[in-house]
């Protein structure tokens, strides 16, 4: 592995690759790595810590479930010694209480960019920041995450996060120093790395009009709208800035520093040849004391901007344009309006005492009015995993709220005039009232948004949980709904691969035709294309707790309920979690939960018939007869055969259920 040193000795025989695969060389030989992914994890871990790290918090990051942690730590180390330790040189120090990796005389590419950020890049020469940028050889440690392990994973994306920014500060400092075709490859591997940032993009079509390329200028245009189209995110202001810039311009030696404008106001109206959707902008947290660009105020908005892109039903402006406007002097009221966007976010950091406060809101654009509101005091104190921890639950927030104004928008119009969008959320709010009536109004106005627009793969996906539920309540016949949902969440994958909601219908289908093991793929692909999709984190509770894992169900049905706390479809999120419950013999708990389901608003007779027979076998029947008569007053004639059909559960928790209905029956 060939290394630059920033002070230019000669390579050290132990040599270290973080960036991209992990790599060791000893002497300039590749070393095996140990095939222990922990070990690998560790070794790092060690190398970009400051200080020794003590025993215990080792064990809480990398080996809390094993019955001997110090024991599995101490063997990783002897692993680790075989590693790095050379003849007569041992560079594992283990002392009682903490563990460091003594690493003076070796070469770790990280640390040699962190080097070189702490001397100044401005003072360093062109030679040394292009073999520093050649060391960026993919993410930290890139293929390396570990199963069960919460707080590696944070540190790992808070270090890939800062490392993702040091590779592109690098970038940019040799695109300005560069000229020609070697300032375009620069600016090349710049929007490789964001490729939705509207600045970047601006930077290198304008690099190939200064370079007399304008065809090659349209073509990365046309690129970087299909990237935009796949984040969900706005193209028009790309093709706007297209517009702006000359056709071919004199060279200029840097670029600017800040957009015009002009050039981050995207035309009015809809996205040309698109279907109008709702937009948002997160504008940059204020930061109080005030810090600079980069910091973590920065840091939560785009990560807040990128999530609730991923989840793909909304149009969410670039961050890089909204921070542009931030630097200009521009406020958020005044930014969303030149944005022409819905709704804007806006929020502050405040540090105070030790503790760290962040406020967030939701307003409407146009009118300013405030749609929600909150005040959060994280546990953690690494600002980077503030940035986690905060994240999920703002973009839960304004999700739910978001969708919730849209909803109540649309049920306010005439139903002739709504268009797509206006119609899937109409559709929606009858959707989500869980009534057979309800049921085929919402599938009335959801085939009218397929109509409208046949690319709407959230219009698809919703239109095949109405058949879902037709299915799944025995409201039509059950295998002519199947074949519908699956058709359907088909559509939506056709429409929209990326999209989790076309995931999830498909899941949700699959698992009706009784094929768990093709649902439970599709249901994974949602989480992992938007790990803030809650009802993906939901239906992966309501499978695991019948025929699945029951401990897994209830971490599921804890995420979902955390990622949306007031979801429309609470009471499943708890009924998943009573049924786990029951299938793990803690049927006080699963009673406690089952009632907390069937308080909820529009829980239907399933629901209430998890209630029952949890309280049946938690030896509550006094209370499980209460539950049996509502059964009776909503859904007459109702048996557990019919509960059985709709669910799917392994034979013995089909013992369980069976044993509580028939016990439930001789209660008067």
């Amino acid at each position: 592995m060939e290394t630059v040193s920033p002070d230019g000795r000669p390579a050290p025989a132990l040599q270290i690759r973080l960036l991209g695969p992990m790599a060791v060389e000893r002497g300039g030989v590749p070393v095996d790595l140990p095939a222990s992914r922990k070990v690998r994890a560790l070794t790092a871990y060690l190398a970009l810590s400051a200080r020794p790290v003590g025993r215990g918090r080792l064990c809480e990051i990398f080996f809390e479930g094993p019955d001997d942690p110090r024991g599995e730590l101490r063997w990783c180390l002897s692993k680790i010694r075989g590693l790095v330790d050379g003849p007569g040189t041992s560079r594992v120090v283990a002392r009682a209480d903490t563990v460091a990796l003594d690493l003076a005389d070796a070469a770790v590419d990280v640390t040699m960019v962190d080097a070189a950020f702490a001397a100044g890049l401005d003072g360093l020469p062109t030679e040394l920041l292009d073999g520093l940028a050649s060391l960026f050889a993919g993410d930290l440690l890139e293929g390396l995450e570990l199963a069960r392990s919460p707080v590696f994973d944070a540190w790992l994306a808070a270090e890939r996060r800062r490392l993702r920014e040091r590779h592109r500060a690098l970038l940019d400092h040799l695109a300005a120093r560069e000229t020609g075709s070697a300032r375009i490859r620069r600016l090349e591997a710049l929007a490789a790395l964001a490729p939705t940032e509207l600045e970047v993009q601006r930077r290198l079509i304008g690099a190939l009009l200064d370079e007399g390329l304008p065809a090659e200028a349209d073509a990365r245009v046309e690129a970087a709208v299909g990237h935009f189209q796949a984040e969900g995110l706005d193209p028009a202001p790309l093709r706007h800035m297209r517009r702006q810039l000359r056709p071919a311009a004199p060279a200029r030696s840097a670029p600017a520093a800040v957009l015009p404008v002009d050039d981050v106001a995207p035309p009015p109206g809809p996205v040309p040849g698109g279907p109008r959707r709702a937009s948002l902008a997160v504008m940059p947290f204020r930061a109080a004391p005030a810090e600079g660009p980069g910091g973590p105020a920065d840091a939560l908005a785009t990560d807040i901007a990128t999530r609730l892109a991923k989840l793909r039903i909304l149009v969410v402006i670039a961050p890089a344009s909204v921070f542009a406007l931030r630097d200009r002097g521009m406020g958020a009221a005044e930014a969303a309006g030149l944005l022409g966007v819905d709704y804007r976010v806006t929020g502050t950091i405040r540090q105070a005492g030790g503790r760290t406060m962040v406020t967030a809101e939701l307003a409407e654009a146009a009118t300013g009015r405030l749609l929600w509101a909150e005040d959060y005091r994280p546990r953690a104190a690494d600002a980077f995993l503030l940035v986690e921890e905060i994240g999920d639950r703002i973009v839960a927030a304004v999700a739910e709220e978001v969708e919730a104004s849209e909803r109540n928008r649309a049920i306010l119009k005439p139903p002739n005039g709504l268009d797509a969008w206006e119609a899937l959320h109409r559709g929606l709010w009858h959707m989500y009232r869980f009534s057979q009536d309800d049921n085929a109004l919402a599938r009335g106005f959801l085939a009218r948004a397929t109509t409208l627009d046949p690319t709407f793969s959230r219009a698809w996906a919703a239109l095949s949980f109405t058949h879902f539920q037709d299915a799944f309540q025995g409201w039509a016949p059950r295998e002519a709904e199947i074949g519908r949902a699956l058709e359907t969440a088909g559509r939506s994958l056709g429409a929209d691969d990326r999209d989790p909601s076309a995931h999830w219908a498909m899941g949700r289908a699959l698992w009706l035709q009784g094929r768990q093991d093709l649902a439970l793929p599709e249901l994974e692909q949602a989480i992992d294309l938007s790990p803030n999709f809650a009802q993906g984190h939901y239906s992966l509770a309501f499978v695991h707790s019948q025929d699945g894992d029951a401990a897994a169900a209830i971490g599921y049905s804890d995420e979902s309920r955390r990622l949306s706390p007031f979801d429309p479809m609470l009471f499943g999120i708890y009924g998943a979690r009573a049924m786990a419950l029951m299938r793990l013999g803690r049927y006080a708990e699963a009673a406690d939960w089952a009632i907390r389901a069937a308080a909820r608003p529009n829980a239907h007779a399933h629901i209430q018939a998890i209630a029952a027979y949890a309280l049946t076998l938690a030896g509550r029947p006094g209370e499980a007869v209460a539950y049996r008569a509502a059964i009776a007053r909503t859904a007459p004639g109702y048996t557990v055969a019919q509960f059985l059909t709709a669910m799917r559960f392994d034979d013995e928790a089909t013992a369980t259920f069976r044993a509580a209905a028939e016990r439930l029956g001789k209660e008067r």
